[in-house]
C-alpha cells in the first residue's frame, strides 16, 4: 500500500526519511486495525446470531428470539446516521484523531457487553436490554468511524497518490469481513455445536475487545494531521455545525447521490450473494460462502489498482467507468446466475472488481469536496445516512423482490446507479487537490 515517495512542501516529488516511513506506517496500521475491526464486529454478529439469540432472549420461542435479535441487528444500522454526525462534528472541533480514537473505544466496549452478556435465564429482559445497548454503541461508533478515517487518511496521503492511499479504508475493512468468517468456519469445524452455544459464540466479540486495546494504544500515538492542526492554529472562531453543513449542502448530496448505487450493488454483491445463491438458487450454504470469500479477496486485489489509477487519469473517469460498467453487466451477470459454483464465483469476482473502482476512491473523493473545517462533519451525516438507508435495507429488499412473481430488485439497483452516475457528472475533478 505504501509508496516509497511523497509531496514535499514545495511541490517537489521527494523521499520518505525514516522517521517519516515510521510515522506512515504508524497511520496506516492504525487506521487500517480500526477499520477492520469495525468491519470485523458488524460482521460476527450476523454469523452467530443463533446463537446470541439462543442467550439474549426468551428460548422457549426460537422463532421470536431470532427476530429480535434481527432487529436489534438493524438498529446498529440505525445508529450509524447519528454516529456520523456525532463524531464528524467531534472530528472537525476535538481533531481526526480524536474522533477515531474515540470510536474504537465504543466499538471495543460493545464487544465486551456482548462477550460477557448473561443470558436471558439468568437476568431476564436485562439481557435483551443489555444487547441492545451493546450494538446502539457499536453502530454509533461504526458510523462514526469511516468519515474520521477516511479524512484521516485522506489528510495525511501525499496529494499525487492520494487515491491509493484511500483504497486502504476498503482494503482493511474487507480483511475484516474475511477475517470474521474464516474465524467462524474455524469454530464451526473445532466445537461442537453445544460448545458454540454454551461458550463459543463469545469467542469473536471476546477477539474484538482485546484487538481494541490495541488498536486504543495504537490511535494515541498517532499524530494530528496537519490540515486540522492548521485549523487550530488560525484561531478562528468555530462556527455552527449545522450553518456549516447547510452551506456545504450541495456537497452532502453529492456524498449522498455518488454512496446510493454503489453501496446497494456492494451490498447485493459482496455481501449478501452468498446468502442469495443459497436460499433463491438452492445452492450448497458452504459453497457460496467460500465464493464470497474468493470475490471479497478479489476485491481486496482490484482496490489499490483502480486507486492508482484514479491518481493518473482522475476521480471521475473511474467513477463512470465503475458504475457504468456495474449498470450496463447488471443484468446480463444476473440472467447468467444459476445452481454453478463456478458461474457464481466468477459473477461474483467480476462485480466486485468493477465496483472496486468506486469504492477505492470514494474516500478520497469525498474528502475533496470540503473544507478541512467541515469536512468530516460534511462526510460523516450523510454518508452514514446515504448506507444505513440503502445499503442496510439491500439485503432485505433483495430477498423480498426474489420472492415476487417478478424480480425488480436488479432494476432498483440499476436505477440507483443512474443517480450515481448523474452525480458525478455534477462534482469538479479533483485529483491531486491540495487540502488545506
Amino acid at each position: 500500500m505504501m509508496t516509497t515517495t511523497h509531496d514535499t512542501t514545495d511541490g517537489t516529488h521527494g523521499h520518505y526519511t525514516p522517521a517519516e516511513r515510521r510515522t506512515v506506517r504508524k497511520n496506516l496500521v492504525g487506521i487500517g486495525m480500526g477499520n477492520l475491526l469495525e468491519w470485523y464486529d458488524w460482521n460476527v454478529y450476523a454469523s452467530f446470531t443463533i446463537y446470541i439469540a439462543a442467550h439474549a432472549f426468551n428460548d422457549a420461542d426460537p422463532a421470536s428470539a431470532l427476530l429480535s435479535t434481527l432487529a436489534i441487528f438493524a438498529v446498529g444500522f440505525i445508529a450509524r446516521p447519528f454516529g456520523g454526525f456525532v463524531f464528524g462534528w467531534i472530528g472537525d472541533r476535538k481533531g481526526r484523531k480524536y474522533s477515531m480514537t474515540l470510536a474504537i473505544v465504543l466499538a471495543s466496549f460493545g464487544s465486551l457487553a456482548i462477550a460477557l452478556l448473561p443470558s436471558y435465564e439468568t437476568v431476564g429482559a436485562w439481557s435483551s436490554l443489555m444487547l441492545l445497548l451493546a450494538r446502539l454503541l457499536q453502530g454509533l461508533a461504526h458510523g462514526g468511524e469511516l468519515p474520521s478515517s477516511q479524512v484521516f487518511l485522506s489528510e495525511v496521503a501525499p496529494a499525487k497518490h492520494r487515491g491509493l492511499w484511500s483504497s486502504w479504508i476498503y482494503v482493511s475493512g474487507t480483511t475484516g469481513i474475511l477475517a470474521g468468517v474464516l474465524l467462524a468456519a474455524v469454530l464451526n469445524l473445532t466445537l461442537t455445536a453445544e460448545q458454540l452455544d454454551a461458550f463459543g459464540w463469545r469467542i469473536p466479540f471476546a477477539i474484538g475487545a482485546v484487538a481494541g486495546l490495541y488498536t486504543l494504544y495504537l490511535r494515541r500515538n498517532m499524530e494530528e494531521t496537519e490540515a486540522f492542526t492548521n485549523i487550530e492554529k488560525s484561531g478562528a472562531p468555530k462556527r455552527n455545525i449545522f450553518s456549516q453543513i447547510w452551506e456545504h449542502r450541495l456537497g452532502a448530496l453529492q456524498v449522498i447521490g455518488l454512496t446510493i448505487g454503489i453501496t446497494v450493488a456492494y451490498y447485493a454483491w459482496a455481501i449478501n450473494a452468498p446468502t442469495y445463491a443459497n436460499t433463491q438458487l438452492g445452492m450448497d450454504r458452504g459453497l457460496t460462502l467460500w465464493a464470497g470469500v474468493i470475490g471479497n479477496i478479489v476485491l481486496i486485489v482490484s482496490l489499490p489498482l483502480w486507486g492508482m489509477l484514479s491518481d493518473r487519469f482522475g476521480r471521475k473517469p473511474i467513477m463512470i467507468i465503475s458504475a457504468g460498467a456495474a449498470l450496463v453487466l447488471y443484468l446480463p451477470i444476473q440472467a447468467w446466475l444459476r445452481n454453478d459454483f463456478l458461474v457464481l464465483v466468477l459473477s461474483v469476482s467480476l462485480m466486485s472488481a468493477i465496483l472496486a473502482g468506486a469504492l477505492a476512491i470514494m474516500p478520497a473523493m469525498f474528502s475533496e469536496l470540503f473544507p478541512p473545517e467541515v469536512r468530516t462533519s460534511g462526510i460523516g451525516f450523510p454518508y452514514a445516512l446515504a448506507v444505513a438507508a440503502f445499503g442496510g435495507t439491500a439485503p432485505y429488499i433483495q430477498t423480498y423482490a426474489s420472492g415476487q412473481d417478478y424480480n425488480w430488485f436488479p432494476l432498483y439497483t440499476m436505477a440507483l446507479l443512474v443517480i450515481t452516475l448523474i452525480t458525478v457528472f455534477t462534482v469538479p475533478e479533483t485529483k491531486g487537490k491540495h487540502l488545506g
